[in-house]
């Protein structure tokens, strides 16, 4: 068996205990904490440096009526000026024309080189907050405050901001660190049934790719994490964290070891777009992309075919889909084909070699990409 990598040769040890310092993700000058507990707004919106004057609050009409009071109040005393702008929610509003709401908003509020943007919501309010403040006045602060698991898991860590096109998903955008996240797990209360399991697609895919024992532990605390038991949940996304911080540490900006994160999500995205925004969620789509990079593991790199089986029952387990609704197969392949990964044309998949615990990337033929999504499709 081959070396293991030093970036998870000094992954911490997992601990199965709530742990309540700040994780740190060490990017040098651009490093910043992620909170993560039950938190007090207003503790950090003290703690941070050169708040300046302006803090502008990204929302949607959905999350914004439960929790943007509870900001604004935080941020007060902190700022001279808060205001607020509330999106459309939905993956297809992830756009151009978003974008340029947020960016009227905030030139409308003059917002200067100084204001703070605050994103308040899931993964694309913070998609979007990041790419908007990667790109006024050629950069400002942002935060992220993460109010879906999903986001808290994955999105909000790691500084991916950016939009969809109708050519393929998060197609334009940059690489921009927030100053901060604050992941309060309280507010994951208010988290539909199908959101909440959408975000626990996110929080598997790291075991397979980094870590056994995380996953080991998920399989004996299902019912634990289907009711939200905080003690269960801290672990979970901890755990989740530090193994992205791991990895974003080692490869800010996606030059190889990074896409490995994206386990399951050359299959996922070509499902969310090719079907249309709205009918999966994301976590749904990963989900079942990660059925079809694991049989393509088995067909393809010797992967023992019991990871099938393995995965398909945790994620059932959940809530998750375990079958894709049908796509026409030259539509799927065109889709994965616009993926980022992808180089002059060819797919390159995140797949599991034997023993799994990590992640390689690979090129596989058409054929047999197909062969796996038919497997884990309808119809």
């Amino acid at each position: 068996m081959s070396a293991v990598p030093a970036w998870l040769a000094d992954l911490p040890p997992f601990c199965t205990e709530p742990v309540d310092a700040p994780l740190t993700i060490a990017l040098g000058s651009r490093s910043y904490p992620i909170h993560i507990g039950r938190l007090d707004w207003a503790e950090l919106a003290r703690g941070l440096s050169k708040p300046g004057s302006l803090a502008m609050i990204v929302s949607n009409r959905t999350v914004a009526p439960l929790y943007a009071a509870r900001l604004e109040a935080a941020l007060a005393p902190v700022y001279r000026q808060v205001l607020r702008i509330e999106l459309a929610d939905g993956e297809q509003h992830k756009n151009w024309l978003s974008l340029q709401a947020l960016q009227s908003a905030l030139a409308q509020a003059g917002a200067d080189r100084k204001a703070t943007l605050f994103a308040l919501g899931g993964g694309v309010v913070g998609d979007l907050t990041g790419f908007a403040a990667a790109i006024w006045m050629r950069g400002v602060r942002f935060v992220q405050v993460p109010t879906t698991l999903l986001s808290q898991v994955d999105s909000s860590v790691g500084g991916k901001t950016g939009i969809n096109l109708d050519e393929g998903k998060n197609l334009v955008g940059a690489f921009y660190q927030p100053v901060a996240v604050w992941a309060d797990l309280a507010v994951l209360a208010s988290l539909p049934a199908r959101e909440y399991a959408a975000g626990l697609a996110e929080v598997i895919k790291y075991g397979p790719i980094a870590d056994l024992e995380f996953l080991a532990w998920l399989e004996a605390h299902v019912d634990a994490l289907l009711a939200r038991d905080p003690h269960a949940l801290a672990v979970a996304v901890r755990r989740s964290c530090e193994i992205k911080a791991a990895v974003v540490a080692a490869d800010e900006q996606e030059a190889d070891l990074r896409a490995i994160l994206n386990f399951g999500h050359t299959f996922g995205h070509a499902l969310e777009n090719g079907l249309g925004y709205g009918q999966l969620l994301h976590g749904e789509a990963v989900a079942l992309g990660m059925l079809m990079a694991t049989e393509l593991s088995v067909s393809q790199l010797g992967l023992d075919a019991a990871w099938v089986g393995r995965l398909r029952r945790l994620l059932a387990r959940v809530g998750l889909p375990v079958s894709a609704p049908a796509l026409p197969e030259q539509r799927f392949l065109q889709l994965m084909r616009g993926d980022k990964k992808s180089e002059a044309g060819r797919i390159r998949y995140v797949l599991l070699p034997p023993g799994a615990g990590r992640a390689v990337m690979a090129e596989a033929d058409d054929a047999a990409a197909l062969a796996a999504v038919r497997v884990h499709s309808a119809g």
